[in-house]
């Protein structure tokens, strides 16, 4: 009985050991494909950045210099694009993500027509973001755009501007097509998380006597609320690296009014060929959208508690 068993144990344990080398091949091209494609580039912008390098010549080893100077040269400007790129975060999440919700909520209620709106909607973010940059600039044009022309058949000669090229209009001017440009991908997540709340649930919260306001606030957001998790964290995170409409529209300008990190780093790594800064930039990016996801995670599980 003894040598059985003993026989019974070094087999279960060869089973085990077979088995995990099985799961590790399976597991191999995946992991060598997600290292190769983002922790190895990582590791290479982490280890650039603390180099003064232009890109041809062998770099200077300054530490963490490009970071200071980051932070404290004025003339590069990351503050002013750090600080656009959270204005547009917080549009995104208390204008957007609002306006997207409450899309989804009624569409999930089965309307007549839901697919065709779902349709329209979704249809801007299937368009490529270079040719809205450029659909946006011929409604914003000061002499023929649709807004200025709107602006004064509605008598609002005052109110017209050139939009892109004024200082004080050219932020909002990328603000509002960012917005519209997503709404319709996160309304497509929460429409699909309403479409999955159980029909018995709405039933019986009606007759209860709740109106459609009240099932969708106590019954249906409350179960919603990991997919909103994710579009506040898709939506803070994508403001973070907003790079595409800011180049089509403003290109940074007015007098880098409109700056963000990533035309920052374009900026620093084909123009001013400053290679060790703009690995700096790329890897401040990664950090404030890793330490965005967590805080946004932590705060939606402090609510839940």
């Amino acid at each position: 009985m003894a040598n059985n068993s003993i026989d019974l144990s070094k087999q279960k344990k060869r089973r085990d050991f077979i088995q995990g080398v099985n799961i590790f091949l399976f597991l191999l091209p995946g992991l060598l494909l997600f290292v190769s494609i983002l922790i190895a580039p990582i590791a290479v912008s982490v280890y650039r950045s603390t180099f003064d390098w232009n890109g041809f010549s062998e770099g200077t080893f300054i530490g963490l210099e490009n970071y200071k100077e980051l932070f404290t040269n004025g003339s590069i400007k990351f503050m002013v694009g750090l600080k656009n790129s959270l204005l547009i975060a917080f549009f995104s999440v208390f204008v957007q993500l609002p306006f997207s919700l409450g899309l989804a909520l009624l569409l999930g209620r089965k309307y007549k027509g839901e697919r065709f709106f779902l349709s329209v909607y979704f249809m801007p973010v299937l368009i490529s973001t270079v040719v809205i940059g450029q659909l946006w600039l011929k409604i914003y044009n000061p002499d023929y755009g649709v807004l200025n022309m709107l602006l004064g058949a509605l008598g609002f000669d005052n109110l017209k501007h050139v939009w892109v090229g004024e200082v004080k209009t050219a932020l909002g001017a990328v603000i509002v097509p960012t917005i519209w440009q997503y709404i319709g991908y996160h309304m497509l997540l929460m429409y699909a998380g309403v479409k999955g709340v159980s029909a018995d649930l709405r039933e019986a919260a009606m007759l209860d006597g709740a109106t459609n306001w009240q099932v969708d606030k106590y019954v249906v957001i409350p179960i919603i609320k990991p997919i909103i998790r994710v579009s506040v964290i898709f939506a803070v995170t994508g403001s973070l690296k907003t790079y595409d409409l800011v180049r089509s529209l403003t290109e940074g300008g007015p007098f880098q009014t409109t700056e963000v990190p990533s035309t920052l780093l374009e900026n620093m790594l084909f123009l001013r060929n400053r290679y060790g800064m703009g690995s700096t930039i790329s890897v401040m990016l990664i950090i404030l959208c890793f330490a965005f996801a967590l805080l946004i995670t932590a705060a939606f599980k402090e609510k839940d508690n």
